[in-house]
């Protein structure tokens, strides 16, 4: 379904939002088992594999389940309730060849053996596979997009205020350019996430320190008067409430503008970490926090909510589309926005409570959210739609067979053409709810990274030494996005874990940054798929498109069938437990098929579309 952000996208009635919203605060169980429900029961499994993924080799027997698992699916369904005490017992080393999965020398004794309490094998309590603590106080709240006419538009549109950030004033910007110099000249992970002997919390403190002086020199460098009455005496805990300003808009920043800060963003994130441990809060008398800004928070500080429940908020926040429009429909379209910015600006405005500007900056800060849906969900729905329309799973045509096999160009599951079909289908549909929902995970991920116990370790993940942290908050949505695309996809193929505080995905930072790569990944390839009319209309290029790929239609069909395949063939990672079919599989895939884009035969016609990269810079 094509979504209209303009009229603010599609329409739910109220039983289907109460009803979504008590399945989104169901157990983290009961997802599992829906899991498991939902997963298509025509399928017939090959009794090696796993009985929860249907890709990988099983390893693991419970006698309790009387099931057969791998052993990364065992470890995520039994890590918590009655099943963390299951009997399980391991397979005898033949039954895989293979040197990644076979059990290793202290696997042959097919005894059973019990699980530990962190819900692995005992032999897996050594940290190798680290699952993710799913504890959170209160469930997240569900976010659905309505119709302006329906009854409960104000009702989401509240709920949906709580994560859009309020956009940067003219003075917020001047502040963020010089966070971003101070961040650009820090070498704050280089000399704090090191393994050596001398003092951390010391390391820690002299560098925080220091990037508080380099934001007061540039302070009084910019402005000698302000800089002198703030920085005299080189108090920085009297400027606290500055320092924690400052480093809330670059937060604030980000999460509006996702190709932004992509080098210094981490280190913000971890300065504001280390601050709030206790033995370096309790030296430098503050820490670096701030809960990031939202529209709704400042419409709430400001007693002023009722704005968002005005229906005339629809028209001052709708994005106005110029194509397939003639000047003057634009123009009038133009000029009506502007007025109910004015209307409301003036109906709400309070003397000394909320000034006629920040009305007008909350107003553009929700048309900011429907940018940002446009920019980043929408390519998702295209390929979804893409997907649907020219590729049907009962009908196969040789050319564009979907089909993959196992070790068959660097693919590591082996599905038929219609298992494919549907595990991109609900692929692109999980990511498409997560791009929606990507504002309330922002605010889960920054409340698990910044948590005054969210303690971490530095491990040597195979990239580096990177902070591993547990991500309850992040976890616990993530259920609710992968039940919810469950329920939209009306079947699961694969696995459904997700990694989380471990080797793959040390924090919640990781994950965010992970995700922020579907739309660059996405939005070039959908741009060159409709780019591809314009440019036959060259009849040389036409000609060429004729011999080499049979046409137009051909053209885009072998662009398409070759993403769908080999974006999603469980390739990329250096072992089973981060690649093949898990939900941070999927992803790992498509950023393998994105690295080899240039040895495509048809990269010809992308670099004649407009194609120059997927890092989100040029766009293409």
């Amino acid at each position: 379904m094509k979504f209209s952000l303009g009229q603010v996208l599609v329409a739910e009635d109220a039983d289907t939002l109460a009803e979504q919203h008590a399945q989104l605060e169901a157990s983290i169980e009961e997802h599992a088992d829906i899991a498991e429900k939902a997963r298509d029961g025509d399928e017939v499994l090959d009794d090696k594999l796993c009985i929860e993924c249907g890709d990988q080799p099983a390893e693991l027997f419970c006698t309790d389940c009387d099931e057969q698992f791998c052993s990364v699916c065992f470890g995520y369904l039994h890590r918590t309730g009655r099943r963390k005490t299951h009997i399980i017992k391991k397979f005898e080393e033949e039954k895989s060849e293979d040197p990644e999965t076979a059990p290793d020398a202290s696997a042959k004794d097919p005894d059973a053996m019990s699980v530990s309490s962190t819900g692995m094998a005992a032999d897996d309590a050594d940290g190798s596979l680290e699952l993710p603590n799913t504890t959170l106080t209160t469930p997240p709240e569900p976010i659905v997009i309505v119709s302006a006419g329906s009854q409960s538009y104000g009702t989401w549109l509240v709920s949906r205020a709580k994560y859009i950030p309020l956009r940067l004033t003219q003075q917020e910007r001047k502040l963020l350019r010089l966070l971003e110099a101070a961040l650009n000249v820090s070498e704050y992970t280089d000399k704090v996430d090191v393994l050596l002997y001398s003092s951390k919390a010391k390391r820690i403190i002299a560098q925080l320190k220091e990037v508080c002086s380099i934001l007061a020199g540039l302070v009084v460098a910019t402005d000698m008067k302000l800089g002198q009455e703030m920085f005299q005496d080189k108090d920085f805990a009297r400027n606290a409430k500055w320092f924690k300003k400052i480093f809330e808009i670059g937060r604030r920043y980000k999460i509006m503008n996702p190709e932004k800060m992509r080098d210094s963003f981490g280190k913000l994130m971890y300065m504001v970490m280390d601050s709030r441990l206790p033995e370096i809060e309790q030296v430098m008398e503050f820490d670096l926090y701030m809960p990031v800004v939202t529209v709704h928070s400042f419409l709430e500080s400001r007693d002023c909510l009722s704005l968002l429940e005005d229906n005339l908020v629809v028209q001052a926040t709708a994005e106005i589309y110029p194509e397939h429009k003639k000047r003057s429909q634009v123009q009038a379209e133009i000029r009506q926005k502007e007025k109910a910015i004015e209307t409301l600006a003036k109906r709400y405005y309070k003397p000394g409570v909320i000034t006629q500007d920040e009305i007008r900056q909350c107003l553009y800060s929700i048309g900011d959210n429907h940018s940002y849906l446009r920019a980043n969900k929408n390519p998702v729905e295209k390929m979804l739609k893409y997907l649907q329309t020219h590729f049907h799973p009962d009908k196969i045509e040789n050319e564009y067979n979907l089909a993959i096999s196992y070790g068959k160009g660097g693919a590591r599951l082996s599905h038929n053409h219609e298992k494919q079909f549907y595990y991109v289908n609900q692929s692109l549909t999980l990511w498409s709810i997560i791009m929606n929902d990507m504002f309330m995970l922002w605010s889960l991920a920054d409340q698990d990274l910044l948590s005054t116990h969210g303690r971490y370790r530095l491990m040597d993940t195979g990239q580096g030494l990177n902070r591993v942290q547990s991500c309850p908050a992040v976890s616990r949505a993530m259920q609710a996005v992968i039940s919810q695309a469950q329920r939209r996809a009306k079947s699961w193929i694969g696995s459904s874990v997700v990694h989380l505080g471990d080797r793959s995905v040390p924090n919640a930072w990781f994950f965010l940054d992970k995700y922020l790569q579907v739309p660059m990944i996405l939005n070039p390839l959908e741009r060159v798929i409709s780019e591809i009319d314009v440019v036959t209309r060259d009849p040389f290029v036409y000609t060429w498109i004729e011999t080499q790929f049979g046409g137009v239609d051909e053209l885009k069909k072998t662009i398409l069938s070759d993403f769908f395949k080999h974006a999603f063939d469980g390739s990329g990672a250096d072992n089973f437990q981060e690649a093949g079919s898990c939900i941070d599989g999927r992803l790992t895939s498509a950023w393998n098929w994105a690295n080899s884009i240039s040895k495509k035969p048809y990269y010809k016609v992308l670099v004649l579309c407009g194609f120059t990269g997927f890092n989100g810079s040029d766009g293409f």
